[in-house]
């Protein structure tokens, strides 16, 4: 398929330096403006499901915030917001709502993205023009009537209140998967994915969270069908990692544990996962005792222990170490799902069998 993705710090220890200091600006990415996640929110629930429309609810996510710091991230977002309307399809009754985590000047830059490039868009979508500003609060808004008769909506998060939210869940587990020694509060919204089915409203039940540095090439519409293809107690959809990273990370374990499959290349081995491209059931995971177990300080706690495992890639390293523990709790995707192009470790110290874990032949061809 379906995305090919530049690669940076989710495999690059020598990226992790300028991660901390890009922080959540290099996180993700895409663009937005419009109605406001407390005004959407109301509007779902109000809103009853037309019988006539039995397409599907397309919520995807992405966190674009600090973007007045460089070109650079604008350039990514560009290109990605343009192969994405360039790809999309959608059918009768489906309705996209992209989900744009974000600041006030991110928004701003975000909004001058989509002028420029909605009119790609092979599918009917929403003009920023029908998007009504409350004049009291210039970073509220509320959604015209019209907007129900479009299949494309933007929603706007504010990535404070959402951190202040996340802060309290995953602030234990932090100092297992973070750069540096310390715990800090703006790094939990690098665990937005972790926890947002305890975010999101009811309402939405299926959501896609993708990175920044992603090019489409096929149909959004034709991934969220992967969520059909999950099996009993699985709770999120993920591709396995293509570089050797967790080989690397988790070295102690297996110097102890020479036979584990931990670590190893695919198709027999568990190379960890790549959280660039997320599907996450929040039904399912709202309903998983065992998921909702595993987020508790104790059991990340007793997990990192067992497996000697410090990290550095946030929800990743979460996933990929519960992952080793549970692994039915994910739904593997495809490799051409998230084609990874990073190659760093191929010159770090693993030449001999790197391409054992970068080899993609995929089910899926590209559109």
């Amino acid at each position: 398929m379906a995305v090919g993705r530049a690669g940076w710090a989710r495999s690059q220890p020598c990226a992790l330096a300028l991660a901390a200091a890009l922080a959540v600006c290099a996180f993700y990415y895409l663009g937005g403006g419009g109605e406001t996640f407390s005004t959407a929110t109301r509007r779902l629930r109000a809103t009853p499901a037309s019988p006539a429309r039995r397409g599907r609810a397309l919520h995807l996510l992405v966190l674009f915030t600090k973007a007045e710091r460089g070109p650079s991230l604008r350039d990514k977002a560009r290109a990605a917001l343009r192969s994405l309307l360039r790809h999309g399809r959608l059918g009768r009754g489906d309705a996209l709502r992209l989900h744009l985590v974000t600041d006030r000047n991110s928004r701003d830059i975000a909004e001058g993205l989509l002028r420029d490039e909605l009119g790609r868009a092979a599918f009917p979508h929403q003009r920023l023009g029908e998007v009504l500003r409350t004049p009291c609060c210039p970073n509220r808004s509320v959604a015209s009537d019209e907007l129900s008769q479009h299949t494309s909506l933007i929603i706007t998060h504010d990535v404070n209140e959402l951190t202040e939210k996340l802060f309290p869940i995953v602030e234990a587990m932090q100092k297992h998967f973070s750069a540096g020694t310390g715990t800090y509060y703006s790094d939990s919204i690098f665990f937005l994915s972790v926890a947002m089915h305890r975010i999101m409203p009811p309402e939405i039940t299926q959501i896609i969270q993708v990175d920044l540095d992603l090019k489409y090439k096929a149909n959004i519409r034709d991934l969220f069908e992967e969520f059909d293809s999950f099996k009993e107690g699985a709770v999120i959809g993920i591709a396995r990692e293509m570089q050797p990273v967790y080989r690397h990370t988790f070295w102690q374990y297996r110097r102890e544990n020479p036979k584990t499959r931990v670590g190893e290349p695919p198709p027999d081995g568990l190379p960890g996962f790549n959280s660039g491209v997320l599907l996450l059931n929040l039904e399912a995971m709202r309903r998983s005792k065992l998921y909702n177990q595993l987020l508790e300080p104790a059991m990340v706690q007793k997990l990192t222990e067992k497996y000697r495992f410090k990290g550095h890639l946030g929800d990743q390293d979460f996933f990929t170490m519960v992952g080793m523990e549970h692994p039915e709790l994910f739904h593997v995707l495809d490799c051409t799902w998230n084609r990874q192009l990073c190659t760093w470790w191929k010159d770090h110290g693993y030449s001999d069998v790197f391409d054992q874990y970068f080899r993609c032949d995929g089910e899926k061809p590209p559109a």
